[in-house]
């Protein structure tokens, strides 16, 4: 029995951010729409979602910004928590949310030497790492992802500047959330890998490795913020497609009769109406029957 699979892969060639993540995901068809219904859910202040088309190195993409109308609300582990718990969104999205934020304040956590309560967020308890994270959430559920499969993460080197100063890259909250995962080095001096973007791939798929067998349903490009060397284009890809997956069945019934003085040319006919008839596997095999007969077991 032959079921599919709704497959999407993330192919990291420039690596990965939460705004190119949900960036690729519009470009591959999540509905614009529905994503400002669904993050309206949150309740958050009042902030402006702008997703426009761009194209870089010749390939369109959709490159995500939010602005918030207000001045920035840095929150702890719990706040954004209790945000979730309040919101309407469903309970498949707070759970996966709630995953992706604590392996962030997890990272923090060991990074700073703090207990994970303590831990205040800056850069990823800002507003539009919410709409990031939620937001990419809601489209693999929108485009019914079942499973999802993530490139090797490339790492940049070089420094960041960022609320806690000037840090080394990979940044170390990015080295404590790949723990386990697989990554390569690059010569390019540029965050590559952001936080946010490892701790969704960290949390949501299922695993790491090259393109799975798949055949391709819609691809979508993600846009990242700045310019890479050599003309590198920095975009995420999201590839959709169908996974096709043989079910064996657990529990078989076995059939068998002895054939005395039988003909087996007939064989390939029988075979051919027995399997029509949705059998697994007809097999014929010669015995000695009484009196020293030939025959065959069917």
């Amino acid at each position: 029995m032959k079921a599919s699979q709704n497959v999407a892969y993330l192919d990291c060639f420039s690596g990965i951010s939460g705004d190119m993540f949900l960036g690729a995901l519009l470009h591959a068809g999540l509905d614009e729409q529905h994503l400002r219904d669904e993050l309206d859910k949150l309740q958050l202040d009042p902030f402006t979602l702008t997703i426009a088309r761009k194209k870089v190195q010749s390939i369109e993409a959709i490159k995500i910004e939010v602005e918030s109308k207000g001045q920035q609300e840095f929150r702890t582990l719990s706040t954004i928590l209790t945000l979730f718990e309040k919101s309407s969104l469903q309970e498949a999205t707070i759970d996966a949310a709630t995953k992706v934020f604590t392996l962030l304040a997890e990272a923090e956590a060991e990074v700073h030497g703090l207990p994970i309560e303590k831990i205040h967020f800056h850069e990823v308890g800002a507003l539009d790492t919410i709409v990031d994270i939620v937001g990419a959430i809601i489209g693999l559920q929108f485009l019914k992802i079942d499973t999802l499969i993530c490139s090797p993460l490339p790492m940049g080197r070089g420094f960041v500047h960022c609320a806690h100063g000037k840090l080394p890259l990979p940044a170390p909250a990015v080295c404590n959330i790949l723990k386990s995962i697989p990554t390569y080095g690059v010569e390019i001096e540029k965050e590559l890998v952001t936080p946010t973007g490892a701790a969704l791939v960290k949390g949501l798929a299922d695993d790491f490795s090259s393109m799975p067998t798949m055949t391709f349903k819609a691809t979508g490009y993600g846009a990242g913020s700045h310019e890479l060397p050599d003309n590198q284009p920095n975009l995420l890809r999201i590839i959709l497609g169908e996974k096709q997956t043989v079910q064996e069945v657990q529990e078989v019934e076995i059939l068998e009769t002895n054939l005395d003085d039988w003909a087996p040319e007939g064989f390939q006919y029988l075979c051919k109406k027995l399997l029509k008839q949705h059998a697994l596997d007809v097999n014929i095999t010669p015995i000695q029957m009484k009196k020293g007969r030939p025959g065959f077991r069917l």
